[in-house]
């Protein structure tokens, strides 16, 4: 097996309180051989929604975006498995839910998105957003000694065991 790849999941306002959809979601990101490498519910703040969608600030739907990621709880998952990103992005499907819901039905978004704005999902999209936007909601989480330490235990199923309760990958 190749070596894993992080990645950020959230799971927006408009999906994270809805338990079952969040557990559904949940189901197919393990069915697709993602590992759970930690878990986070956070309420962001407006500024902090503005923080971490800087890159967007000139773009027009700027102010939807950062209102809608601070209008209420959202769930942050690292996760892990060959390819992450590029899967990750290609379970959840276009940003465009409009469209999404024609062109590829069977994604998260195209099953569950609302608008593009409140489209349920966010995914990083380079190795280096991911860190960047790792680092930003894992401020304890060191990647650097994840990989040294755990990535290669994080390979083998055997050494894990998936505890429901915190979302979460656990090495035994």
């Amino acid at each position: 097996m190749n070596k894993l790849q992080l990645t950020l999941a959230i799971f927006k306002p408009d999906i994270s309180l809805n338990e079952r959809a969040v557990s559904e979601i949940r189901k197919i990101i393990l069915k697709d051989n993602y590992l759970f490498v930690r878990t986070k519910f956070h309420k962001m703040t407006l500024e902090k929604a503005k923080e971490f969608y800087k890159v967007h600030e000139k773009k027009f739907f700027y102010n939807r975006l950062v209102y809608s990621m601070s209008s209420g709880p959202i769930w942050c998952h690292i996760l892990a498995r060959e390819n992450a990103i590029k899967e990750w992005r290609k379970l959840m499907g276009p940003t465009k839910v409009f469209k999404t819901i024609y062109d590829e039905p069977q994604s998260l978004r195209g099953n569950y998105g609302v608008t593009d704005t409140r489209n349920t999902l966010h995914g990083s999209d380079s190795d280096e957003n991911a860190r960047t936007e790792i680092d930003f909601f894992f401020e304890d989480f060191d990647i650097n000694k994840w990989y040294a330490n755990e990535e290669k235990l994080f390979r083998d199923p055997k050494n894990l065991m998936f505890d429901e309760k915190c979302v979460e990958h656990k090495i035994k």
